[in-house]
């Protein structure tokens, strides 16, 4: 099977433009694709997964790519899938946050010998002059077509400023300058971005001619990726500081049973053959799932190593067995313990389990709180020294979080 009946196979594709002509050049390793990424976090997360895992597929296909950071359109922000404007970033937030995804992608794709380009669009989109973007493109752009754009609709309920209706010329703007610049050919984007990249497509035609090669192709990441590196309104992010191993591997481990097969199809890079063997899994089956889910992508982020510590800490925690040394831990100090004793909801708001004693409260009223699976009735409970004989309590929140206790 090649590159590109693959990535259909593994359910990535949505709409094309040229697909015959994609196609072959895909297939035949020709392709100058761009993803372009901005840099409203000083960390990736979960959620760039299948913009990362594309890349480095059709990078491993023969074909080149370019990560473009949008340190020039992240001074806008796209209003796409928004109802409200993104918050404007300083000049050296976006710096900040433009090295630090440079670091990450650099796991994920290889940048040596010209098999790959990593270019910022403020390099070019900074410089501009407005006027002069007007005469150059302005022409090429249909203001009603615009506004009929799917990435404007949910905007236009709550107003949309004229900040953020420049950002289609913009992103538009950055395929035109590469594929003059670079001779990248192909754009890939999320599906919810396909009114945003057919501008650019159209734009280079316009201005260089129908017979400009230049081809877009969207992911399903309307529906699926919007979903993915979010949960409890928390960003599951690929900068281990920010979110441990541990809590990305439990992250995939506890992804719905409806969407774990799909996840594994599109996100990692087993072969279709060993996937299509789990199509018919269920039950207790699909727990394995999950864990090989868990495990290739925590591998591919954090290393095989730190995916085995989380596999096995993961393990001690729900089947009583392996390694605990692994868990996510609290240190308790004596200044913790007031008259020999702390309470659970002290070691819960250090922890990060909660934020507040009223959390608190209600969790351990809804029976959502155990310390070493036994489940916690009184808000006022507390523990003596002598529980930690073993050396750490485990303090739990429902199901998928919690922390192992211990004393400095």
């Amino acid at each position: 099977m090649q590159i590109y009946e693959e990535l259909v196979a593994r359910g990535l594709i949505a709409q094309v433009t040229n697909e015959n002509e994609i196609r072959e050049m895909v297939n035949n390793g020709k392709a100058t694709f761009y993803i372009g990424f901005d840099c409203t976090a000083d960390s990736l997360t979960a959620g760039h997964f299948m913009a990362l895992t594309l890349m480095k597929r059709l990078q491993m296909a023969g074909n080149k790519p370019i990560a473009l950071i949008g340190g020039g359109t992240t001074m806008i922000g796209d209003p796409s899938g928004r109802t409200d404007m993104r918050k404007m970033l300083t000049r050296e937030d976006i710096d900040h946050n433009a090295d630090c995804f440079k670091r990450q992608m650099e796991r994920f794709i290889d940048f040596s010998d010209g098999k790959a380009l990593m270019v910022n669009n403020a390099d070019w989109l900074l410089d501009l002059n407005y006027v002069d973007v007007l005469r150059e493109v302005g022409a090429c752009f249909s203001v009603n077509n615009m506004l009929r754009a799917e990435c404007y609709k949910q905007r236009m309920e709550k107003g949309l400023s004229f900040f953020e209706f420049n950002y289609m010329i913009m992103q538009s703007y950055d395929f035109y300058h590469l594929f003059q610049h670079y001779d990248c050919n192909m754009q890939f984007g999320g599906d919810d971005q396909w009114s945003n990249m057919l501008g650019g497509t159209e734009l280079i035609r316009k201005k260089l001619g129908k017979d400009a090669h230049a081809m877009t192709i969207t992911l399903l990441t309307d529906s699926q990726g919007n979903k993915m590196g979010k949960t409890a309104g928390n960003a599951v992010w690929l900068d281990p500081n920010k979110t441990s191993p541990f809590d990305f591997y439990q992250y995939w481990r506890n992804v719905a049973d409806a969407d774990v097969l799909k996840c594994i199809r599109m996100l990692t890079f087993l072969p279709l053959e060993e996937i299509e063997k789990m199509d018919g899994w269920e039950g207790s089956q699909l727990n394995t799932a999950k864990e090989i889910l868990a495990f290739e992508l925590t591998k591919l982020v954090h290393g095989e190593d730190e995916a085995q510590k989380a596999a096995d800490a993961a393990k001690a925690l729900f089947s009583g067995a392996g390694n605990t040394d692994n868990m996510p831990e609290v240190k308790l100090t004596e200044d913790d313990f007031k008259d020999g004793s702390v309470l659970v909801s002290d070691i819960m708001i250090k922890a990060g389990i909660a934020k507040s004693k009223g959390e608190c409260r209600r969790l351990i009223e809804q029976g959502g709180v155990s310390v070493d699976d036994v489940k916690i009735a009184d808000v006022f409970k507390s523990l003596s020294k002598s529980d930690f004989e073993k050396g750490y309590v485990i303090v739990k929140k429902g199901k998928k979080i919690f922390y192992k206790a211990v004393i400095e």
